[in-house]
């Protein structure tokens, strides 16, 4: 491939390499569990924890509209600025700079000071959930990491992928989630919807049962972990039908993983973006895990499927 090619694709779909950000990305991981809190604690109950996720926006990452009074209020990380900005429906707003030095006892500290300001005054369990940290928010000075430029390549790389996968959202006419970022895992998430009732697995929590009540087939994206240290598409089936991990994922670079006792088809990152067409090397993989998945599972694949206008 010519080096203006491959310049012009770098420009598109931006290096991730976990170790060069890990520092921001946990300290980042950790302002979305206090915000993602204040959703979950504030907003109605909806179906599979869709009430909790962040959405992406031109800005950044939005928790869309709450409720509260006889209003709503919305809060936004703007990676394009480098604020944490809150807004109301009666006009308010309160914003503060995200840079780096700026730690997670201060986040925790700055957010609620202008909630309470704006007579917003949410109850959340303030200790990180599965994530890097144990530290309670208010006391935790250690994770204070703001690398512009990284957050830069994470907020394209973001609002790359939503694209791709609200593109891929629409070929099936079942029910889906939205498109959504999970602050938990971290990671950006589309799951679709046998319609069928699933068997609650033995010893499953909360979150697990709720999340899996109904048969699913999920699809996302993550920027790497201790478990996976790369950034990575991924796809599983619950319940997961035996012998998937014996069928043949298309493209050849993508490969199943053991996982929780389950598999996962992978694709990494890395090696989509060398490929000649990356948007069109995830859309194969995403179709073809889920092709894989659902017809092992006996979905109507068929019936899900779009049909032209």
């Amino acid at each position: 491939m010519k080096a203006e090619a491959i310049a012009a694709k770098e420009s598109i779909f931006p290096s991730l390499p976990l170790d060069e950000w890990r520092p921001t990305k946990n300290t980042l991981h950790l302002f979305l569990q206090i915000v993602g809190k204040i959703r979950l604690t504030m907003h109605p109950r909806i179906n599979h924890w869709w009430h909790v996720p962040f959405y992406v926006s031109s800005r950044g990452l939005t928790t869309g509209s709450i409720p509260v009074k006889n209003g709503n209020f919305e809060i936004e990380f703007d990676f394009v600025k480098h604020k944490l900005r809150i807004t109301t429906s009666e006009g308010s707003k309160r914003n503060f700079k995200l840079k780096d030095g700026l730690s997670v006892a201060e986040f925790y500290k700055k957010l609620f000071k202008d909630l309470q300001e704006l007579g917003i005054d949410p109850k959340i369990k303030a200790v990180p959930y599965e994530a890097a940290s144990t530290t309670p928010f208010p006391d935790d000075k250690e994770n204070d990491s703001y690398d512009k430029k990284a957050i830069d390549r994470f907020y394209r790389s973001l609002v790359l992928i939503n694209d791709i996968f609200w593109e891929f959202r629409g070929r099936f006419t079942g029910k889906s989630t939205p498109v959504h970022v999970f602050w938990h895992s971290f990671d950006i998430a589309l799951t679709r919807f046998s319609g069928r009732p699933a068997p609650v697995r033995e010893g499953a929590g909360l979150v697990e049962r709720e999340a899996y009540s109904q048969e699913v087939v999920s699809f996302g994206f993550w920027w790497g972990d201790d478990r996976i240290p790369a950034p990575a598409f991924y796809s599983y089936v619950v319940p997961e039908p035996p012998g998937l991990a014996d069928q043949h994922l298309v493209p050849e670079i993508a490969h199943w993983q053991e996982s929780g006792g389950g598999h996962l088809a992978l694709l990494m990152y890395d090696d989509a973006v060398a490929t000649e067409n990356p948007r069109e090397t995830i859309l194969e993989f995403l179709e073809n895990a889920y092709q894989i998945e659902a017809k092992a599972a006996g979905w109507d694949v068929t019936n899900f499927a779009l049909k032209p206008l």
